[in-house]
């Protein structure tokens, strides 16, 4: 009786299998919930450091995120270079690995946030150039902050820097299939030249806080003729935040500009890798273009002089650590500053 019994209030074959389906279905969803908060560092192949007692001995540097993808580009190479002067590992936050790991093939180990609020970090300023002080900073945890993006931190490391900034394949050949598109006057071009153009937030910021002026049509139009006169039939690929301005602004006349892309605002990741594939660059301000310059090679022409005298800027900002000696640079037209600053 007892075994009736059991059988009789034992659930069916197909209930079971039910519950089964629901249970295992539920669980891959949650799963996948779980998964999808995971941020985005781990999307990407890199060593994360979960626990302090993971860190090596003899000292850790790591730095602040700050910025967009060229500053944290800058932070990044100084990091890398600075670690490796004082005999220090060096690790990124994971905002860092956020922002370059979808582009980049960096190998940085990653510091999670949860290690990194349980370090007596000592912080250490640093100016966007290099100092002889750097070469021996003191203590054993220390974060590097500011806004470093100076070649006088990396440039010895050159090639390394390179390697660490090397676009994944899917990126890069993205880059080149829109390139290998482009025509000049039905011609395919053998000299490619990337221009960019940053306005956003400078528009407002330059001429009130640094007295200065941005890139404007007459620069752009000096720029573009410097390559025209040294390369046969060149292609000017445009990239910017503010492509209205700059179909408003550049000449297409001559049938060699092309401007990136719909013409609109595109990601950071396209516009970098499409300046990186050119040959040449064209820059005006920000670190960016700079980036974009310095990874491309070739020549480059940048916006020089486009502060006044006694502007602050001048406190922060070393043209000669900012730009390589090779580059040239075409002086800006400061008249609109010097009305707005008499």
């Amino acid at each position: 009786m007892a075994a009736t019994r059991f059988w009789a209030t034992c659930p069916s074959s197909s209930t079971v299998c039910f519950l089964f389906v629901i249970f295992a279905v539920s669980t891959v969803f949650h799963c996948h919930r779980r998964l999808a908060l995971v941020p985005a560092p781990w999307a990407y192949a890199g060593h994360v450091v979960l626990f302090p007692r993971h860190l090596p001995r003899g000292g850790v540097f790591t730095i602040n995120a700050k910025g967009r993808l060229g500053n944290q580009m800058g932070e990044y190479a100084t990091l890398y270079a600075l670690a490796k002067m004082n005999g220090r590992a060096a690790f990124i936050p994971p905002q860092m690995h956020s922002t370059l790991a979808p582009i980049f093939r960096i190998t940085l180990p990653v510091l999670h946030d949860a290690t990194a609020r349980s370090v007596p970090w000592q912080n250490y300023h640093l100016n966007d150039w290099m100092e002889e002080q750097y070469r021996h900073i003191p203590g054993e945890y220390v974060r590097l902050t500011g806004y470093p993006c100076s070649w006088t931190f990396y440039h010895h490391l050159r090639a390394e820097i390179l390697q660490e900034f090397t676009l994944h394949a899917h990126v890069r050949e993205k880059a080149q299939n829109f390139l290998r598109g482009l025509r000049v006057n039905g011609s395919r071009p053998s000299t490619y030249v990337g221009v960019h153009v940053r306005r956003g937030d400078y528009v407002r910021v330059m001429p009130t806080m640094w007295k200065g002026v941005l890139a404007d049509r007459g620069y752009l139009q000096q720029a573009l003729d410097w390559f025209r006169a040294r390369h046969h039939s060149p292609l000017f690929v445009i990239t910017s935040d503010d492509m209205a301005w700059c179909r408003r602004n550049i000449n297409s006349s001559h049938r060699d500009v092309v401007f990136a892309g719909s013409g609109q605002q595109g990601s950071p990741a396209r516009d970098f890798a499409l300046l990186t594939q050119c040959n040449h660059t064209v820059i005006t301000v920000g670190t960016f273009g700079i980036w974009a310059a310095y990874l491309a090679g070739g020549s480059t022409v940048y916006l020089a002089n486009f502060t006044l005298p006694g502007s602050r800027f001048r406190m922060i900002f070393k043209p000669q650590a900012a730009f390589l000696p090779e580059w040239v640079g075409i002086a800006a037209n400061l008249g609109q500053a010097r009305e707005s600053h008499p």
